[in-house]
């Protein structure tokens, strides 16, 4: 648990930082701020029910969306965070190289969300629809919606989206 905390923490600092270096911003900072954590709340649970490493999993829904703290934009976010999100990683001194790979992995096709990846990547997708939908956000694509309703195993009337 200390080292999804850690994560956390160092996330948060970098979350700080990059507010100040890019003001103009496709999502408010302080949606990022409590993205992480509870994404990283959602994703464990859901790798203990699946039989994968809660806390990699953890730290990976924690990081997904790291290309849009650092560009500040939503149109390529998951991939313009794969390489940046490796030495962010690597900096923390948290992880293996092996875990490095598969959270970044991960980070690079969470917007995948009609592909079907690793049970890692599976969970961060997963928890990234579940919170946007505990938040009451709009679902952007209707693969999101998809996800959201496999997941949930009933259709969710009155759910919003647009084709991008």
């Amino acid at each position: 648990m200390k080292k999804i905390l850690r994560l956390q923490s160092a996330l948060l600092k970098e979350i700080d930082k990059y507010e100040k270096l890019i003001p103009e911003r496709d999502h408010f900072i302080d949606w990022e701020r409590v993205h992480i954590s509870s994404c990283a709340k959602i994703g464990y649970m859901l790798a203990e029910e699946r039989g994968v490493d809660p806390i990699l999993a953890a730290c990976a829904c924690a990081c997904h969306d790291y290309g849009r703290i650092i560009t500040g934009k939503q149109s390529g976010h998951a991939e313009a965070g794969y390489q940046p999100v490796q030495e962010f990683l690597r900096k923390t001194e948290l992880f293996s190289d092996d875990e490095i790979s598969q959270i970044a992995v991960a980070v690079k096709n969470h917007s995948k969300k009609a592909e079907v990846g690793t049970p890692l990547e599976e969970i961060v997708k997963d928890a990234d629809v579940l919170d946007f939908y505990q938040y009451g956000y709009e679902m952007s694509r209707k693969e999101q919606q998809d996800r959201l309703e496999t997941l949930l195993g009933h259709k969710v009337e009155g759910l919003k989206f647009s084709e991008k």
